[in-house]
């Protein structure tokens, strides 16, 4: 049996990668803060914030990608900067897609930031989703053909 292709979302705190991998799997849209790492549906590894945000955590993001196939690198499309520095993901030595989140949140300037920053972070398809209206979403899917 072939083992389906398994992604991890990495991202800051609050940027919305828990509540995408609710929206993917069909459940209801919940908060909870991610404390450690969790695989859900033997196809997603989503990661706490913390992992991306404190540097003696990032070789935890690097151990625990060895397990993906895809890196997600996800971006709050109304946060103001970005925590990934430039080519971040060439460390992972896979493909990368960028995310931006809280589409139906952000203005179109913020929107256009965000994609900025994920290119810069190495990041090759861009795709902008709102997990709470679901839009763009079935794109995401269809691109990392997981499900």
């Amino acid at each position: 049996m072939e083992r389906k292709k398994r992604i991890i979302l990495i991202g800051r705190s609050a940027a919305g990668k828990t509540t995408l991998c609710q929206r993917i799997n069909n459940e209801e849209l919940k908060y909870h803060k991610t404390q450690t790492v969790q695989v859900i549906n033997q196809s997603m590894i989503d990661t706490p914030g913390e992992y991306l945000e404190r540097r003696y955590f990032r070789g935890a993001l690097m151990v625990t990608a060895t397990d993906a196939d895809i890196i997600v690198l996800v971006q709050d499309a109304t946060e103001n900067g970005s925590m990934f520095p430039p080519a971040y993901s060439s460390m992972f030595a896979k493909p990368a897609v960028g995310v931006v989140t809280k589409q139906d949140l952000a203005t179109e300037q913020q929107v256009a930031h965000a994609k900025q920053y994920l290119k810069a972070a190495g990041a090759g398809e861009l795709f902008v989703v709102s997990s709470v209206t679901g839009e763009g979403v079935e794109a995401l899917v269809r691109h990392l053909d997981f499900l």
